[in-house]
């Protein structure tokens, strides 16, 4: 974790100036998980942030919500699950899929969005 908030010489921005710096998107090699790792500029206030990861035919397959962070550097895995408007033993599409992260505040609403693609390879066994 980076403990920015530690360093008095680090400029903390307030609520309305607070964005995502950098958002990535990496895949596993087994193809049904996904690195996420995300970078934020340093807040007074811990933001909230929503993840949200479509399919090539945009279909949520995947989603995480972070709730008031306490660094600004920020790395998980999601789990990729195949969409509600497919059959429950369909597999995982191949393709470009699209991450969105929204990051936000309960009183002021979003604030800052930052989208990327990643391509989910085609796994053989």
């Amino acid at each position: 974790m980076d403990a920015f908030f530690l360093d008095p010489n680090v400029e903390r921005l307030p609520p309305e100036e607070t964005r995502i710096l950098d958002l990535c998107a990496e895949p596993y090699p087994e193809g049904k998980r996904v690195r996420i790792s995300l970078e934020l500029t340093p807040f007074q206030q811990r933001p909230y942030i929503e993840l949200t990861l479509n399919d090539p035919d945009g279909n949520e397959v995947s989603s995480a919500s972070i709730v008031e962070p306490m660094g600004c550097k920020l790395e998980l895995t999601m789990h990729l699950r195949p969409s509600t408007s497919l059959p429950p033993v369909a597999p995982l599409r191949t393709g470009a899929y699209q991450l969105t992260a929204v990051l936000s505040y309960p009183d002021l609403g979003e604030i800052d969005r930052l989208e990327t693609s990643i391509v989910i390879p085609t796994i053989t066994q």
